[in-house]
């Protein structure tokens, strides 16, 4: 008795292709190509990817520009509420500078985010859910800018989803979302 491991009888790479069996691979070609179409033209069109602009900083250049920023926000019980549209984060070794922050809903911010140190993840999502959330890379030396708009108000918690180090568990900060 024969198993499917065991190798066919004969000269069975010289046969020809069944028919139906070539309809079938055209039928799996034709869907991979419009698959793959439609993947690239969603990520060029969708509205499901941040967009932004990065640029090359010195990561203690950066720092500073967080530390401007802090100052000239007005200090609340809650957190900073940012002087203008923008929005400075920085991200360190177990901590978010420049959080927490209270913000409006419905308008939109530049946020800034880049690291002092390492390599972190930026992960934002509403207190209540883990179904909606956003993910970004904060790399040392860059300062990647989204527009953001929050129409919904709450609490929304950020942590690193990227490991850190040792107290990398404990890298969390609250960006409030009030009606504007």
């Amino acid at each position: 008795m024969s198993t499917p491991l065991d190798p066919p009888e004969g000269n069975w790479w010289d046969r020809p292709v069944d028919r139906r069996e070539t309809i079938w691979l055209g039928i799996a070609g034709t869907w991979s190509l419009l698959i793959f179409g439609w993947m690239s033209a969603f990520t060029q069109t969708g509205e499901q990817n941040p967009i932004g602009t990065t640029y090359e900083i010195d990561s203690a250049e950066y720092q500073q520009r967080v530390q401007e920023y802090k100052t000239a926000a007005t200090e609340t019980e809650r957190g900073l509420v940012p002087p203008g549209e923008d929005l400075y984060i920085g991200a360190m070794r177990y901590n978010w500078d420049g959080l927490p922050a209270v913000i409006e809903t419905g308008q939109e911010y530049d946020v800034h985010l880049g690291s002092y140190d390492v390599q972190h993840g930026f992960s934002i999502r509403p207190e209540e859910t883990l179904s909606k959330q956003i993910n970004l890379q904060v790399l040392p030396g860059n300062e990647f800018v989204v527009p953001m708009t929050f129409d919904e108000p709450g609490t929304y918690h950020v942590m690193c989803n990227e490991f850190c180090g040792q107290g990398h568990r404990t890298m969390h900060g609250t960006l409030y979302v009030e009606e504007g």
